[in-house]
């Protein structure tokens, strides 16, 4: 199954990308395809465990399926604003 991977903030500087495809056997879940991104991309891999996970716009679990098509949206923790 092939799932949209998206970058928020600092996950997108520093993988150097807004997005990516990425290929997983059927039955992958969210924790599948973060340890494949960790892999592809050891830049950002320390940050994934710290990272909000959305897939179709929905926060979501690292045991959630996912399937063919889906669009799954990492966003790093975010600080700051006034003070």
């Amino acid at each position: 199954m092939r799932v949209t991977i998206l970058y928020f903030a600092n996950l997108r500087e520093r993988r150097g990308a807004a997005s990516d495809l990425l290929d997983l056997p059927p039955g992958g879940d969210v924790a599948m395809a973060l340890a494949t991104i960790a892999k592809l991309h050891p830049g950002i891999a320390a940050q994934l465990p710290h990272a909000q996970v959305a897939v179709n716009l929905a926060l979501v679990a690292a045991t959630t399926p996912l399937s063919d098509g889906d669009e799954l949206a990492l966003i790093p923790p975010v600080s700051g604003g006034a003070s």
